[in-house]
């Protein structure tokens, strides 16, 4: 396509317009899809890797001397998603 001369231009413009078009349609979609979604109760959330019980269970095993690896391996949970929930309890 070239865009040097007037016809080039133009099909290039309408070829912009319907890309616009398109990610508007899909974006509609979307929001559409989420707001379903939300009314049968689902969120888009993350399923929360810690239990608030296991979590209890694990800072009590922290503050009573464990090391965090220990606490890893006892637990079935792996180091970042330790740190991770460990700081998203401290305020």
């Amino acid at each position: 396509m070239d865009t040097t001369t007037p016809q080039g231009e133009f099909l290039f413009s309408i070829f912009g317009s319907l890309a616009q078009f398109e990610r508007a349609l899909a974006k509609e979609r979307i929001v559409a899809g989420l707001a379903a979604a939300k009314k049968r109760g689902r969120t888009g959330a993350r399923p929360v890797a810690i239990s608030s019980e296991k979590l209890t269970a694990i800072t009590e095993a922290l503050s009573s001397g464990a090391s965090k690896a220990s606490v890893c391996r006892n637990f079935g949970v792996k180091r970042t998603t330790l740190y991770d929930a460990l700081k998203r309890e401290t305020p």
